[in-house]
């Protein structure tokens, strides 16, 4: 406890003297303290109402018997960053929020934490740290915002990006667009489909680190002020009786945080966030075990932007824990983990229901046999490169075409707008990745382009960076190696024919070695040498996509 080594004892005096500078009270040190990491801020719309979920978490744990002590944690809106420079300092914060969680904690010395994420890097960042940490936390996410509404229809952010590219096709005017504008992203919360931030705060439920509802109870719902609420009082019994995350993450959970992905069709941002949460937990996690995982997983959900419903619909159908509910009877599950309610995940299935099987569909009914997410090796990608392929249009599960390549995704955009994308085409986005970016950006805006143009079903897109959980089509992100690490995405050419093949899981480059030598001696891998900075020291320390990405190994 904290008071043992900060509070008790003459020699401590001088820290309960700024305790007091606090206007903290003797009985309040006496109670276990306990760190409410707030990720509020008002330029994100999946955090400017974190204020209001940290008072009703303060709430919880002082009903409890705790005393709450509130601190920041930063986060990046992935759609205010998108397309331009800004996107470069997305991925790259995830690791920056563990380790200025840790450095926090371990300066103050807290016995216990509410983690309030929401969005993309966030949740996976506040995961490291729990893991990093290992001392009794739990989490609540803000939840997802209500989806918008068009033509009578509920919309996403995904849509709108897909507006826009319609709109340079000429299929909509500029009042449609700004309709679209208006009225795609309606509350707050973080964004309506199965993106990256909705699919991470599903996995922290599965993982066991959050309670029933964290993923999918809309931010606006009085739900979900209950629910931090009990996550305050649910904290004082971890603290109580000692369960640290290190109890509830072990193997078991994080495979079925792979399976309940693979089920879900979450976003293949998952495929470095999984990575990054079990190094830290000291747990190996292989590219591979997805495609084992996924070979025996049916995909259930079909949330936008690989379906027509959203995160309100999985909330209504009973939410992760309806899916978990499915996949239970089909014994793909280790329900004997540990939670963080204190029960096993057998114990939290007792009862539940799926509410609709429209939404969360049965393995009878299933969209297919396998998993959301694949990964491909080839000589192309020699160390893996993941693909949505629930979000894949079934024509281009097989796929061969010419190269056009572009050296960034600025490059890329241009060329799309400018009608030079055409039916068939591959197209390559190199020195996009994690030290090549640096940061590997996601590529959302290229995609929504082409999908708004109506080629999804007919182009193809590959690159070493990476893709929003808003995307579809056949996009296949972090190619390793990189183009700055040498990997062959460097030596690829306009008109190269590249073949996809998502069903066997294979991707190549139809070019033979000995030509393939010959540009490797030509060839110059461009670094970005003006990058200052945090972005510098990141592009210097980061591991590979197929590491997830990392900057600390362990």
């Amino acid at each position: 406890m904290i008071k043992d080594t900060i509070v008790d004892g003459f020699q401590n005096a001088p820290h309960r003297s700024l305790y007091h500078a606090l206007g903290m009270t003797r009985e309040e040190m006496d109670r276990p303290l306990i760190g409410i990491v707030s990720s509020f801020n008002e330029i994100v719309p999946g955090h400017i109402h974190l204020d209001k979920i940290a008072q009703a978490v303060k709430l919880g744990v002082a009903m409890a018997g705790g005393t709450p002590i509130v601190f920041p944690a930063i986060t990046v809106c992935d759609g205010i960053a998108m397309g331009h420079k800004g996107m470069k300092y997305s991925l790259v914060t995830r690791d920056l929020i563990a380790d200025s969680t840790e450095a926090m904690v371990l300066a103050h010395g807290f016995d216990g934490l509410v983690m309030i994420p929401n969005c993309d890097k966030n949740v996976p960042g506040l995961l490291m740290a729990a893991a990093r940490l290992n001392i009794p936390t739990i989490f609540v996410s803000g939840g997802p915002m209500l989806a918008g509404r068009m033509h009578g229809k509920k919309t996403s952010l995904s849509s709108m990006f897909e507006a826009v590219g319609a709109y340079t096709a000429g299929k909509i005017d500029e009042s449609e667009l700004t309709e679209w504008e208006e009225n795609t992203c309606p509350t707050c919360g973080s964004c309506s489909g199965m993106y990256t931030a909705n699919s991470m705060n599903c996995l922290t439920e599965v993982l066991g680190m959050g309670l029933r509802g964290n993923g999918t109870i809309p931010a606006v719902y009085s739900q979900r002020t209950e629910l931090a609420k009990h996550a305050g009082m649910q904290i004082m019994e971890l603290v109580r009786r000692d369960i640290k995350p290190r109890d509830i993450m072990t193997p078991a959970a994080v495979k079925n945080a792979l399976i309940a992905d693979m089920a879900i069709g979450c976003s293949t941002n998952s495929m470095l966030h999984l990575p990054a949460i079990a190094n830290e937990l000291g747990i190996e996690f292989n590219l591979d075990m997805a495609n084992e995982v996924s070979e025996r997983t049916p995909n259930l959900c079909h949330l936008a932007p690989a379906g027509n419903t959203y995160m309100e619909d999985l909330n209504a159908a009973g939410g992760v824990y309806a899916v978990l509910k499915e996949l239970e009877k089909l014994n793909l599950i280790d329900t004997s983990v540990m939670t963080c309610t204190g029960k096993t995940l057998k114990e939290n299935l007792e009862g539940v229901v799926n509410r609709d099987e429209t939404v969360v569909r049965t393995a009878e009914t299933a969209f297919s046999k396998t998993g959301g997410i694949a990964v491909l090796r080839g000589n192309l990608a020699p160390d893996g490169c993941v693909v949505k392929r629930s979000a894949v249009a079934p024509e281009m599960l097989v796929h061969k075409g010419p190269a056009k390549v572009f050296d960034s995704e600025e490059e890329c955009i241009a060329a799309i707008y400018a009608g030079k994308i055409v039916s068939g085409d591959v197209v390559v986005i190199r020195y996009e990745g994690p030290a090549g970016g640096p940061g590997m950006r996601e590529m959302l805006s290229p995609t929504s382009a082409i999908a708004g143009m109506g080629l999804d079903k007919e182009v193809a897109l590959i690159t070493d960076g990476r893709f929003s959980g808003a995307t579809r089509g056949a996009s296949i992100g972090h190619v390793s190696p990189e183009a700055v690490r040498g990997g062959l995405i460097a030596y690829v050419q306009d008109g190269d024919i590249i073949s996809i093949n998502i069903p066997e899981y294979r991707i190549e480059l139809l070019v033979s070695d000995e030509e393939i030598e010959k540009r490797k001696e030509t060839t110059v891998i461009k670094e970005k040498t003006e990058i200052k900075g945090y972005l510098r020291r990141y592009a210097k320390m980061a591991k590979s996509a197929d590491k997830g990405a990392i900057i600390n190994e362990f």
